[in-house]
């Protein structure tokens, strides 16, 4: 390999976010009132927001286009399911581990609402597709914990690759048409994973450890993971923390569950 591969710790508390009562919100790139030119977005990817919605409130009625987005439903099973729809017709009420991809194209219109009795937890990702113009569409796909657990499930990938359903609901992962793939796990203490990135030129990975201990503004804490790659120092993340990855394709990046309990992880890929 011709190119060293660089590591960058994306902090949590450097994250922007606002805590509107009955939205508690995290972004890793600008967003709203947030801005940092040096997070302006990842190669496609543009949204990375870590949300906590209070229980009966939830997202009115509000558009998008340009855009495919989609969210992990990260809380616990019923009663607190989030509920959405759009104006493709879609009404969809979500669970743990269900993911959510809507492709915005040309414009849609949708609502997403915590009915149930609790918190809802999710992350909103949102990549610039790499076609303009596109027929609105929408898909959803399902994981359970024990697919993620020590291993690592494929949950987005690119429109044509190998195993990827243009189906509304299939099994595998969710077509996106953006240059970019989502592995999800949950990885048990002193448990590691290897993510070996694709041999074609150079990439971009970032890897995100979601805050599963609950909502915190302040130090990380929580659960630890350790990062590592030939030619990087290893990086130590916590709840909330993020990493950039550059690398030259082919390279393989280990991740350590250094902490006590669970880490749930994602691991992004991006041309």
């Amino acid at each position: 390999m011709s190119a060293s591969i660089q590591f960058d710790v994306r902090s949590s508390t450097e994250r922007g976010n606002s805590d509107h009562g009955w939205l508690k919100t995290f972004h890793t790139f600008n967003f709203a009132d947030y801005y940092d030119p040096k997070h302006a977005q990842f190669g496609s990817l543009r949204v990375l927001h870590e949300d906590r919605v209070e229980a009966h409130t939830g997202f009115g009625t509000h558009g998008h286009r340009e855009f495919e987005i989609f969210s992990c439903i990260c809380t616990s099973l019923v009663p607190d399911e989030p509920h959405s729809n759009d104006s493709m017709g879609n009404t969809e009420v979500l669970k743990r581990g269900d993911l959510q991809m809507t492709s915005a194209g040309t414009g849609i219109l949708h609502s997403e609402h915590a009915h149930g009795d609790k918190q809802v937890h999710f992350l909103q990702i949102w990549a610039k597709p790499s076609t303009s113009g596109l027929k609105p569409s929408y898909f959803t796909r399902h994981f359970t914990d024990e697919e993620k657990r020590d291993a690592w499930a494929h949950v987005v990938a690119p429109v044509g690759e190998k195993g990827v359903s243009d189906a509304r609901e299939a099994a595998g992962p969710a077509p996106v048409h953006a240059p970019l793939s989502l592995y999800a796990t949950l990885l048990s203490p002193g448990k590691s994973l290897i993510r070996e990135l694709s041999s074609s030129a150079s990439r971009k990975a970032y890897v995100h450890v979601v805050q599963t201990s609950g909502y915190n503004p302040k130090q990380a804490s929580g659960n630890a993971v350790r990062v590592g790659a030939a030619g990087a120092q290893d990086a130590a993340l916590r709840e909330g923390d993020g990493l950039y990855v550059t690398a030259p394709g082919g390279a393989a990046v280990t991740i350590e569950n250094t902490g006590s309990s669970v880490a749930e992880v994602l691991f992004f890929e991006i041309a």
